[in-house]
């Protein structure tokens, strides 16, 4: 896979066909991986979550989840083929999936959204496969008994393709520490997707969408819990940009944080 080093991290420079030939290869390969889709906030924690750097370093593809990357990119001159956000990832992989025959799981979001992305993407997808649905409770995989049931539930369901839709930075930390374990195919991180496509989530108007502004209509709808995200530690990207305008960023060394 072609890449694109910004910020430090290596990006998948892929189409939304590619991504998805990529995924079936894998699993009639009978390999395991997780892709990862970084969006600005992801960028600004890579630079100072060791953790997160980790998991992002075993992740078999990066593709940008945001406008405001793929404008950085092409203003930097390495510019990125498309974006490929976690929750327009949900109807088109299941698509291709009802097309090649292989089945899907929806793990996480909100009570209520995996089912209901099941249900939707089932009556879109009649040819869809789908091996199961889970909403595990807040905090399982702090508890070795309660994550080693998700695990096993993964196992028994024998999944070509699992939506893991627990938030970042614990969908990323999550899919790196048990992918092996639960027997998938490939996961894919896709934060709010579930939420978004079971429509418990009303997602931005297309115009924001187009001007990269999704985060002013989630932050009008979330305000406690995301206006620290976007107006404080969000706020280092713009010297991420600087530093790559300059020349001087590089890639954290692993196991390195930034302050």
């Amino acid at each position: 896979m072609k890449q694109v080093v910004l910020f430090g991290i290596p990006f998948s420079n892929v189409s939304l066909d590619e991504l998805c030939a990529a995924i079936r290869t894998r699993v009639s390969m009978g390999q395991s991986g997780f892709v990862v889709t970084p969006n600005v906030d992801h960028v600004c924690r890579y630079h100072r979550d060791a953790a997160f750097q980790s998991a992002y370093a075993n992740a078999f593809l990066i593709v940008p989840d945001g406008v405001p990357l793929v404008w950085s990119a092409r203003l930097l001159g390495r510019p990125l083929r498309e974006k490929l956000s976690g929750s327009d990832l949900v109807p088109e992989v299941c698509a291709y999936a009802a097309a090649h025959d292989l089945s899907v799981y929806f793990l996480g979001g909100r009570p209520g959204a995996a089912e209901g992305t099941a249900s939707k993407m089932e009556s879109a997808y009649p040819d869809l496969r789908i091996a199961g649905t889970l909403a595990p409770p807040r905090g399982f995989e702090q508890s070795p008994e309660s994550n080693s049931d998700v695990v096993q539930t993964l196992q028994e369901a024998n999944a070509n393709i699992c939506f893991v839709a627990l938030g970042s930075p614990k969908q990323e930390m999550w899919m790196n520490a048990n992918l092996e374990d639960t027997g998938v195919g490939v996961m894919l991180g896709i934060g709010a997707g579930l939420d978004f496509a079971a429509g418990l989530v009303q997602r931005a108007p297309k115009p924001f969408q187009r001007l990269g502004m999704e985060w002013l209509w989630r932050l009008a709808l979330e305000p406690r819990r995301l206006w620290r995200r976007y107006l404080v530690y969000d706020l280092f990207f713009f010297r991420l940009i600087w530093r790559e305008l300059r020349g001087t960023n590089q890639r954290p060394a692993s196991g390195s944080a930034e302050s």
